[in-house]
């Protein structure tokens, strides 16, 4: 079944838009809490972590309630996942329908103002193609059930994707997303401009790294330590992580979304299980991600416009699938001590 919609038409007449909020999100620094694993401490253990390392952003995967519940009145912000397989329901359903998940699955456990985005699916248009139809709809659905609880203007929706969306992404200037993908995308893209929401990208340039030997992407220029400057027009790029996201960026450009702003949902590098998975490469990327988050670097394209990233992972997850580094994101080990001395904050 395929579902169309003509979102500004349908649900955002001219006298909504203009009471829209115009502020561009401010420059964020979380992490991902994945729980593919049978080992993992009990999650108050992990709110006591996450709280003493000073982090107070959270992406959780999937509504688990005990989890929800665990994090309801700390303080932690999250991002609470939409499950892929629940898109079929949530797009050919009504608002009132997708409210009732919203109470049954997030709001009964949570209160609202600790959530702030609500991921509806993860990297559905590559991953999992046939929830691709229903994606926007859901979407669309879930929007209209905030607008019944005002919530809104404080709940963000939007959907994860594999930075793979892009067809091109070299260099940043030629970006572009995968035309087969556009029907999707760009209703998508639409329903984000017009809701003042962030596109989120999964970032990993340690995949790019090891699978791309044929574009000469180096290690040094994957850590943020190359010295050699790759020019793209007046631009000038000196790691890959910022040439990534420009070409999301032009990308958004070329289809007429230039103000839409960039959330990273995940990136990470991993300490081992694969070629140049070590402790120190996974420090030295992610120590230089949360140096550009903390001072509002931004990018080439947008320079000083702080960007907000979700760092992968919190702990090693000992039962995801795929290649063997897959299992080795964890920043903290089981016991909670850094597996790598990363500094949060200028405070820990």
């Amino acid at each position: 079944m395929v579902i169309t919609i003509t979102i500004r038409e349908l649900l955002f007449p001219v006298s909504f838009l203009l009471l829209l909020p115009c502020e561009a999100v401010a420059a964020t620094l979380g992490i991902c809490y994945g729980r593919v694993a049978n080992n993992l401490p009990p999650t108050l253990e992990v709110i006591n972590i996450l709280k003493t390392n000073g982090i107070s952003n959270v992406r959780i995967f999937d509504p688990d309630p005990f989890t929800l519940q665990s994090f309801s009145g700390t303080g932690i912000n999250l991002m609470t996942g939409v499950p892929n397989e629940a898109l079929p329901s949530l797009a050919s359903g009504t608002p009132a329908s997708a409210l009732q998940w919203l109470q049954t699955n997030i709001f009964a456990h949570i209160v609202p103002s600790q959530i702030r985005y609500i991921a509806v699916g993860n990297e559905v248009l590559l991953k999992d193609s046939f929830y691709s139809p229903y994606l926007v709809p859901a979407i669309v659905n879930l929007y209209q059930a905030l607008k019944m609880l005002n919530l809104d203007g404080t709940i963000k929706l939007s959907s994860p994707q594999a930075a793979s969306v892009l067809s091109v992404s070299y260099p940043p200037s030629l970006g572009a997303f995968d035309p087969s993908l556009r029907a999707v995308l760009r209703p998508l893209l639409s329903f984000l401009h017009e809701t003042k929401s962030p596109f989120m990208v999964n970032v990993y340039p340690y995949f790019s790294y090891t699978s791309s030997r044929s574009n000469q992407v180096t290690l040094d220029y994957a850590l943020f330590r190359s010295n050699d400057m790759v020019q793209d027009g007046q631009l000038m790029y000196g790691n890959l992580f910022e040439a990534s996201l420009d070409a999301v960026v032009h990308a958004m450009e070329k289809e007429g979304f230039a103000e839409v702003e960039v959330v990273v949902s995940e990136t990470g590098w991993p300490k081992g299980g694969g070629e140049a998975a070590s402790v120190e490469n996974a420090l030295a990327y992610n120590e230089n991600v949360v140096r550009r988050v903390v001072g509002n670097v931004g990018t080439p394209r947008r320079p000083g416009v702080g960007i907000e990233v979700y760092l992968f992972d919190l702990f090693d997850e000992n039962g995801k699938g795929g290649d063997e580094c897959e299992k080795h994101f964890g920043i903290f080990g089981l016991d909670g001590v850094k597996a790598y001395d990363l500094r949060f904050n200028s405070e820990n």
